[in-house]
Order: C-alpha cells, then structure tokens, then sequence
C-alpha cells in the first residue's frame, strides 16, 4: 500500500462540529462549515491567514465551491442559501430557499445553476447570477439530506430520510426513477465522475452503489460499523472514499 499517510496541515478556527468541506478547483484553497454558524476558508499556503465569514443564523450544514472556484455557496438552518465572495471582504448574498432547514447545496457542472435540499422534503434549482428559483424536484415524503448534479448536467439525484433514492430530469424536474433502500436511510449521494452510477452512503452501515442508466443496484458494500455520512469518488473514477460515525474512512 506504500507509505501511510501523513498529517500535512492541522486547520483550527472552529468553535463547534466541521459539517462539510469543498476544495476549490485548483486545490489552492479549501472551505469549511460549522455549527457554529459559520464558514471558513483555508489556504495551503501557510503565510496566508484563514477567513472566517459569519452572516447565517443558525449552523451551517454545506458548503460548495463552484466550478470556476469565484463562489462559495452555503446552506443552512436558518433556511437560507448563501453565496460568497472568498475574498477577505467576504460580501455575500442571501436567498430563502426552503421553508425548513437546508441540508445541501451543489453548484451545476457549467457554474450557472445550483441545487439546494432541504428538511421541507423538497430540492429546488436556482439561478446563480439572479439567485432566481427555477424548479422544484418533489416526490419525496421525508427530509431531503442530500442533492447532486450529476457531471454533465442532465440528471439530479436525492437521497432522503423516506428511504429513497430519486433521480430527477434536470429540464422537466419530472421523477425518473426511485431507488427503494429497505433497511436504512440514505444519508449521502454522490455521482461517479462519468455519470454512469451514484454511490450511496446509509445508515444501516452500507454503500450501495446504482447503475443509472440500466436502473440497477451494482454493488453493495458492508465495511463499516456505523452510518456512513459522507461518499466521494476520486477524480479518476477507480476508488471511492467513505467516512463513517465509526471514526473511520475506507
């Protein structure tokens, strides 16, 4: 396996539980939300102080830098979407987006869009220039923990506390599939980069991984001990990353 990891840079600033990360594009830079209302961003370079930015409410439950690396979107439970400037002023501007807590925020591959989940039971797109409300995704009957464009912009899919997984046509908002979850919740989902599945982290301590266009379950992983809050893939697309309440990341 090669050498273990090790600790590059220790970032502390936070005054309560970190609930998401985003790096910028160029991995120059990396932003944080908190429950403790706030966001931060970090530098790698170590001469350059972190900005912390504080304007929500309540806490901050996503973060996402947008495609162009210019924005910073914040979601939060307070019920609104902020968008910032990741500059030392920090101007941003705030949106209501949902009528319950905000629980994800994912920008749109070409930059112009975003897609906002949230306790309500819905997910909403957005208009980034004009902050304007495009469309509702609706269909499911619990919180909506999580929404993600999928990386060529056609397809949205939700994962929510009704133990569903939907995918959603991006024009029409219309439902185009539901993925049922028997036993447990899923609590993440993300697209693989080619778009072709969407892996899942759940409750009941598995990964399931779905085909999207054959609409089918291709794998499913029992690995943890817990519930799996958060899935990535890498860039590559040949390795997936899940962090989990057992304290551990596979």
């Amino acid at each position: 396996m090669g050498d273990d990891p090790t600790l590059e840079r220790h970032f502390r600033g936070h005054r309560d539980t970190v609930t998401s990360l985003s790096f910028h594009p160029t991995t120059k830079q990396l932003v944080s939300s908190s429950n403790d209302n706030s966001i931060m961003i970090w530098n790698f370079r170590q001469s350059v102080r972190a900005f912390r930015f504080e304007a929500h409410k309540d806490n901050v439950l996503d973060v996402s830098f947008s495609p162009s690396g210019n924005l910073v979107a914040s979601a939060s439970r307070d019920r609104s979407v902020r968008l910032w400037v990741p500059t030392v002023q920090g101007e941003s501007a705030e949106f209501r987006a949902h009528s319950a807590a905000v629980r994800s925020v994912h920008f749109s591959p070409d930059g112009k869009e975003l897609v906002t989940s949230s306790d309500d039971k819905s997910a909403k797109l957005w208009t980034v220039s004009h902050r304007k409300f495009v469309s509702t995704f609706s269909g499911h009957n619990h919180w909506v923990r999580c929404v993600r464009f999928s990386p060529e912009g056609r397809l949205i899919a939700t994962c929510s506390d009704d133990k569903t997984v939907k995918l959603f046509d991006h024009k029409t908002a219309k439902c185009v599939h539901t993925f049922p979850e028997l036993k447990g919740s899923p609590l993440h989902v993300e697209f693989h980069p080619t778009g072709t599945c969407i892996a899942t982290g759940m409750t009941n301590n598995m990964i399931k991984v779905y085909d999207v266009r054959m609409l089918k379950l291709l794998q499913q992983y029992v690995c943890h001990e817990g519930p799996i809050n958060k899935v990535a893939f890498h860039p590559c697309g040949n390795y997936l990353i899940s962090a989990s309440n057992d304290s551990s990341l596979k």
